[in-house]
């Protein structure tokens, strides 16, 4: 059977043969075959063509994703807004009143909150030490064509020398291109994701555009490359230029990437709900409306966008896991257990999902099956979220009232991670249980940016007649949480006493 399948496949065309591979997402195979022609007949344009989209869907990315800011480009932007915007139009103010209390959701850094990773919806970093603390910059791809690693592709023409690289870019002439549809768009892709070569590619498209200025695909191409370059404004002008000729999906993503880019969170919204008018069954929109309006902060609509598009796709992981966070922290831990089951019986499996899985079974009463979901998140846990995972167990053991072995996780909690605060704290709390107040006030000074540590160390200061200290504590939990009333009270109590001195 497999001779006659050889003899089949040698029957064929190898065009037809490595179209149909590029049409199934074999590429490398497409690749191979046009490789092959391209050596026996250099200017074979079809050929040329099918290696050039083959090697371009092996390396394509969605240029509609957003991509965690770094600190060159959120210390460094010289695209920097208001420092003191308006609550809900920055994504530093988040709308406030809105969504759960910072009492009872936890805001620390790295802690999954949705359940759901987005780069690039975390609040643009102030400082210097605050960009250091972002894992990956990104900044990571090179956004010109300088690197040696690159392929100068290609000719003046379109004949490729095996002895050399495909297309040497030093030669090709751009225009030429650019007076042909089909072999410059798949030119254009060629150089921004194989070649990563920016400004030829932005070159390209330029020209192209020149050539047919009512092009809107031209213009968002442009957009792209500018937006890449850092020219931002730029890019704006060229995304809305081709929504007038054309309101497609595709550009309202790229504008509204470029809106969150520039900290505009309004104008991403603008442009989100006007697509959606436009676009009433797509999700893509949807989803990137509802992620935004939960990076500033607006819990209620963001529910409200999420259920409409699980409403409208079942099975989008996005909105359940994000529906499913929301429902915990609204004290609803039944629904999101549903919703994380989903997810299981979808065929997810991850440390994050146990663990979420077992904080449900817990507030839910069901302590059998939040032990096991929490075994399963161990075994799956890699080393950044070990430390949530044992801090989690502490939490359930010192509700079933197992101090001993609350002690015991949060002491791996701080091995796994020494800068968790929330342990810090914890450890603390049973450490102030037992009467060790020295041991308990060091651990609430090692807790960092937790107002509670800061609030329980001003207390236990307060009990022991340190009123000074007391005070400092005091105001830094203010400075982390203005809102709490117990620290506000406190205060009080501490100024009606240095007046009484």
């Amino acid at each position: 059977m497999a001779t006659a399948r050889a003899s089949a496949l040698e029957s064929i065309d190898p065009i037809i043969l490595a179209q149909g591979f590029l049409r199934r997402k074999k590429c490398k195979e497409a690749s191979d075959i046009c490789t092959r022609i391209l050596e026996q007949q250099p200017s074979n344009k079809a050929a040329w063509f099918i290696k050039v989209r083959a090697e371009t869907q092996m390396l394509v990315t969605d240029e509609t994703e957003l991509e965690e800011e770094g600190m060159a480009d959120a210390v460094m932007d010289d695209n920097a807004t208001a420092e003191t915007a308006r609550p809900g139009t920055s994504f530093s103010r988040p709308v406030t009143g809105s969504g759960t209390s910072q009492a009872i959701r936890p805001m620390t850094r790295g802690r999954p909150v949705t359940g759901f990773a987005r780069p690039g919806t975390t609040a643009r970093p102030s400082t210097m030490a605050d960009a250091l603390k972002v894992p990956r910059t990104a900044t990571a791809r090179p956004v010109t064509g300088i690197s040696g690693r690159q392929a100068r592709l290609g000719t003046a023409s379109i004949l490729s020398d095996s002895s050399g690289p495909f297309i040497n870019l030093a030669r090709i002439d751009l225009a030429k291109y650019a007076t042909q549809p089909a072999l410059g768009k798949a030119l254009f892709q060629y150089l921004l994701y194989v070649a990563n070569d920016t400004r030829k590619a932005l070159e390209l498209a330029t020209n192209s555009e020149a050539k047919d200025p009512s092009d809107w695909h031209w213009k968002s191409m442009v957009g792209i490359c500018q937006y890449r370059l850092g020219l931002l404004r730029e890019a704006e002008k060229q995304f809305c230029s081709a929504l007038d000729i054309q309101p497609t999906i595709f550009t309202a993503l790229l504008l509204g990437k470029v809106y969150i880019r520039l900290d505009r969170p309004q104008q991403a919204l603008a442009t989100y709900i006007k697509a959606m008018d436009q676009h009433p069954f797509d999700t893509t929109t949807m989803a990137a409306c509802a992620r935004t309006y939960e990076a500033i902060g607006d819990m209620t609509k963001s529910t409200s966008l999420y259920t409409r598009l699980l409403s409208m796709d079942s099975t989008n992981t996005e909105a359940v896991a994000s529906l499913a966070a929301s429902y915990f922290y609204t004290d609803q831990p039944e629904k999101a257990l549903i919703l994380y089951r989903r997810l299981t019986q979808m065929g997810m499996k991850s440390a994050e999902l146990f663990n979420n899985l077992g904080l449900c079974c817990y507030y839910a009463q069901q302590f059998d099956m939040a032990m096991n979901s929490f075994e399963s998140a161990l075994e799956l846990a890699e080393d950044d979220i070990m430390a949530d995972i044992w801090y989690n167990i502490s939490h359930v053991a010192l509700g079933l009232g197992d101090m001993s072995l609350s002690y015991q996780c949060l002491k791996l909690t701080i091995v796994c991670d020494a800068n968790h605060s929330e342990a810090y704290n914890n450890l603390g709390v049973l450490e102030h249980h037992k009467r060790n107040y020295d041991r308990a006030y060091t651990q609430y000074l090692a807790a960092k940016d937790v107002y509670e540590a800061k609030y329980n160390a001003a207390l236990l200061a307060s009990a022991r007649g340190n009123y000074e200290q007391a005070y400092q504590c005091v105001t830094e939990a203010l400075n982390l949480f203005p809102e709490n009333a117990q620290s506000k009270s406190l205060l009080v109590k501490i100024q009606k006493i240095f007046l009484s001195l």
